[in-house]
Protein backbone atom coordinates (compact mmCIF):
# COMPACT_ATOMS: atom_id res chain seq x y z
CA UNK A 1 0.00 0.00 0.00
CA UNK A 2 1.40 3.16 -0.29
CA UNK A 3 1.70 5.32 2.12
CA UNK A 4 0.22 8.57 1.17
CA UNK A 5 1.08 10.14 4.76
CA UNK A 6 3.91 12.53 5.61
CA UNK A 7 6.90 11.28 7.75
CA UNK A 8 5.82 12.44 11.61
CA UNK A 9 9.03 13.75 12.96
CA UNK A 10 8.09 13.87 16.47
CA UNK A 11 7.17 10.18 16.60
CA UNK A 12 10.05 9.18 14.43
CA UNK A 13 12.47 10.88 16.73
CA UNK A 14 10.36 8.89 19.78
CA UNK A 15 10.99 4.92 18.03
CA UNK A 16 14.74 6.55 17.28
CA UNK A 17 14.76 6.67 21.58
CA UNK A 18 13.37 3.82 21.77
CA UNK A 19 16.05 2.20 19.86
CA UNK A 20 19.17 4.14 21.45
CA UNK A 21 18.06 3.25 24.66
CA UNK A 22 17.38 -0.56 24.01
CA UNK A 23 14.21 -0.63 24.49
CA UNK A 24 11.19 -2.91 22.62
CA UNK A 25 10.19 -2.02 19.28
CA UNK A 26 6.99 -2.33 19.72
CA UNK A 27 5.31 0.82 19.06
CA UNK A 28 1.69 0.76 17.64
CA UNK A 29 1.54 1.38 14.13
CA UNK A 30 1.46 4.60 12.75
CA UNK A 31 -2.21 4.22 11.44
CA UNK A 32 -3.27 2.71 14.58
CA UNK A 33 -1.62 5.74 15.97
CA UNK A 34 -3.20 8.29 13.64
CA UNK A 35 -6.82 6.24 15.02
CA UNK A 36 -5.92 6.92 18.50
CA UNK A 37 -5.65 10.56 17.76
CA UNK A 38 -8.90 10.44 15.44
CA UNK A 39 -10.62 8.41 18.53
CA UNK A 40 -10.22 10.36 21.33
CA UNK A 41 -11.17 13.42 19.32
CA UNK A 42 -14.51 11.92 18.12
CA UNK A 43 -15.25 11.03 21.46
CA UNK A 44 -14.23 14.20 22.77
CA UNK A 45 -12.12 12.51 26.06
CA UNK A 46 -11.09 14.26 28.84
CA UNK A 47 -9.47 11.66 30.71
CA UNK A 48 -7.80 9.00 29.26
CA UNK A 49 -5.80 6.04 30.92
CA UNK A 50 -3.06 4.39 29.29
CA UNK A 51 -1.82 0.26 30.07
CA UNK A 52 1.45 0.46 29.49
CA UNK A 53 3.84 3.47 28.45
CA UNK A 54 6.98 2.26 26.54
CA UNK A 55 8.58 4.86 24.96
CA UNK A 56 5.38 7.63 24.77
CA UNK A 57 4.75 6.83 20.92
CA UNK A 58 1.03 5.94 21.63
CA UNK A 59 1.03 8.13 24.75
CA UNK A 60 1.69 11.25 22.46
CA UNK A 61 -1.02 9.67 19.88
CA UNK A 62 -3.55 10.08 22.55
CA UNK A 63 -2.61 13.33 24.04
CA UNK A 64 -2.82 14.88 20.72
CA UNK A 65 -6.88 13.82 20.70
CA UNK A 66 -7.25 15.89 24.12
CA UNK A 67 -8.99 19.28 24.27
CA UNK A 68 -6.50 21.74 26.63
CA UNK A 69 -7.89 20.97 29.99
CA UNK A 70 -7.60 16.88 29.23
CA UNK A 71 -5.43 14.72 31.03
CA UNK A 72 -3.92 11.16 30.51
CA UNK A 73 -2.47 9.08 33.16
CA UNK A 74 -0.49 6.40 32.41
CA UNK A 75 0.81 3.00 33.97
CA UNK A 76 4.25 1.68 33.23
CA UNK A 77 6.00 -1.30 34.99
CA UNK A 78 9.51 0.20 34.65
CA UNK A 79 10.61 3.68 35.90
CA UNK A 80 13.39 3.56 32.95
CA UNK A 81 10.58 2.82 30.89
CA UNK A 82 8.44 6.03 32.21
CA UNK A 83 11.64 8.41 32.44
CA UNK A 84 12.14 8.15 28.32
CA UNK A 85 8.30 8.13 27.74
CA UNK A 86 7.88 11.75 29.85
CA UNK A 87 11.03 13.12 27.93
CA UNK A 88 9.40 12.34 24.94
CA UNK A 89 5.69 13.57 26.13
CA UNK A 90 7.79 16.61 26.79
CA UNK A 91 9.45 17.15 23.91
CA UNK A 92 6.08 16.41 21.67
CA UNK A 93 4.65 19.98 24.05
CA UNK A 94 2.31 17.32 25.79
CA UNK A 95 4.12 16.99 28.71
CA UNK A 96 1.71 19.07 30.67
CA UNK A 97 -1.22 16.65 29.87
CA UNK A 98 0.15 13.18 30.93
CA UNK A 99 1.00 11.73 34.77
CA UNK A 100 3.15 8.27 35.47
CA UNK A 101 2.12 5.96 37.75
CA UNK A 102 5.51 3.23 38.19
CA UNK A 103 4.55 0.05 39.39
CA UNK A 104 2.26 -2.91 38.43
CA UNK A 105 -0.56 -1.69 36.68
CA UNK A 106 -2.96 -3.86 38.43
CA UNK A 107 -2.33 -2.38 41.39
CA UNK A 108 -2.50 0.77 40.19
CA UNK A 109 -5.66 0.55 38.90
CA UNK A 110 -6.91 -1.16 42.13
CA UNK A 111 -5.63 2.21 43.46
CA UNK A 112 -7.59 4.34 41.28
CA UNK A 113 -10.61 2.38 41.83
CA UNK A 114 -9.96 3.63 45.64
CA UNK A 115 -8.79 7.17 44.65
CA UNK A 116 -12.81 7.07 43.15
CA UNK A 117 -10.71 7.81 39.51
CA UNK A 118 -12.98 7.49 36.19
CA UNK A 119 -11.70 8.11 32.79
CA UNK A 120 -13.77 7.70 29.48
CA UNK A 121 -11.05 6.65 27.13
CA UNK A 122 -8.58 3.23 27.83
CA UNK A 123 -5.84 2.25 25.40
CA UNK A 124 -4.39 -1.46 26.65
CA UNK A 125 -1.18 -2.27 25.84
CA UNK A 126 0.85 -3.59 28.14
CA UNK A 127 1.69 -7.33 29.16
CA UNK A 128 -0.57 -9.51 27.70
CA UNK A 129 -0.84 -12.29 30.22
CA UNK A 130 -2.61 -9.68 32.42
CA UNK A 131 -4.83 -8.24 29.47
CA UNK A 132 -8.40 -9.68 30.58
CA UNK A 133 -7.77 -8.02 34.47
CA UNK A 134 -6.47 -5.22 32.82
CA UNK A 135 -10.15 -4.54 30.99
CA UNK A 136 -11.83 -5.48 33.72
CA UNK A 137 -10.64 -2.82 35.52
CA UNK A 138 -10.89 -0.35 32.85
CA UNK A 139 -14.64 -1.53 32.71
CA UNK A 140 -14.98 -0.81 37.02
CA UNK A 141 -12.89 2.49 35.75
CA UNK A 142 -15.40 3.66 32.71
CA UNK A 143 -17.89 6.00 32.87
CA UNK A 144 -20.83 5.56 31.09
CA UNK A 145 -19.96 5.41 26.94
CA UNK A 146 -16.04 5.16 27.78
CA UNK A 147 -14.05 3.75 24.84
CA UNK A 148 -11.45 0.83 25.55
CA UNK A 149 -8.88 -0.15 23.35
CA UNK A 150 -6.78 -2.95 23.11
CA UNK A 151 -3.71 -3.74 20.66
CA UNK A 152 -2.11 -6.86 19.39
CA UNK A 153 -5.44 -9.42 19.46
CA UNK A 154 -3.37 -11.26 16.70
CA UNK A 155 -0.31 -11.32 18.81
CA UNK A 156 1.65 -11.72 15.50
CA UNK A 157 -0.91 -14.11 14.59
CA UNK A 158 -0.35 -16.47 17.44
CA UNK A 159 -3.85 -15.98 18.42
CA UNK A 160 -5.42 -18.08 15.40
CA UNK A 161 -3.01 -20.72 15.24
CA UNK A 162 -3.90 -23.56 18.06
CA UNK A 163 -0.32 -24.51 17.85
CA UNK A 164 0.43 -21.53 20.22
CA UNK A 165 -0.62 -21.63 23.58
CA UNK A 166 1.48 -19.59 25.91
CA UNK A 167 0.25 -17.84 28.67
CA UNK A 168 0.19 -14.80 26.60
CA UNK A 169 -1.55 -15.81 23.47
CA UNK A 170 -3.94 -17.37 26.38
CA UNK A 171 -4.44 -14.07 28.04
CA UNK A 172 -5.41 -12.17 24.53
CA UNK A 173 -7.89 -14.90 23.76
CA UNK A 174 -9.55 -14.60 27.01
CA UNK A 175 -8.98 -10.37 26.62
CA UNK A 176 -10.61 -11.32 23.10
CA UNK A 177 -13.44 -13.38 24.31
CA UNK A 178 -14.33 -11.13 26.76
CA UNK A 179 -14.69 -7.85 24.70
CA UNK A 180 -16.78 -9.85 21.84
CA UNK A 181 -19.32 -11.20 24.24
CA UNK A 182 -18.97 -8.82 27.68
CA UNK A 183 -22.88 -7.97 27.84
CA UNK A 184 -21.04 -4.71 29.63
CA UNK A 185 -19.59 -4.10 26.03
CA UNK A 186 -20.48 -3.01 22.11
CA UNK A 187 -17.52 -4.26 20.28
CA UNK A 188 -15.76 -4.70 16.85
CA UNK A 189 -12.27 -5.84 16.13
CA UNK A 190 -9.86 -4.09 13.29
CA UNK A 191 -8.20 -6.84 10.81
CA UNK A 192 -5.27 -5.12 10.39
CA UNK A 193 -1.73 -4.63 11.32
CA UNK A 194 -1.74 -7.29 14.46
CA UNK A 195 -5.62 -6.85 15.04
CA UNK A 196 -6.96 -3.64 17.03
CA UNK A 197 -10.73 -4.33 19.26
CA UNK A 198 -12.60 -1.46 19.98
CA UNK A 199 -15.44 -1.61 22.28
CA UNK A 200 -17.97 1.06 23.87
CA UNK A 201 -18.78 0.48 27.61
CA UNK A 202 -22.76 0.57 27.85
Amino acid sequence: MLNIYAVDEQLEQVKESIRRNEMPEISVSPGYGRLLTIMVKMSQASSILEIGALGGYSGICLARGLKDEGRLVSLELKEGFARIAEQNLQAAGLGDKVKYRIGDALLSMEQLVQEAETFDFFFIDADKIHAPEYLEWSIRLARPGAIIVGDNSFLHGKTLDPNFNGPGVQGIRRFNQQMATDPRLESTLIPAYDGLVIARVK
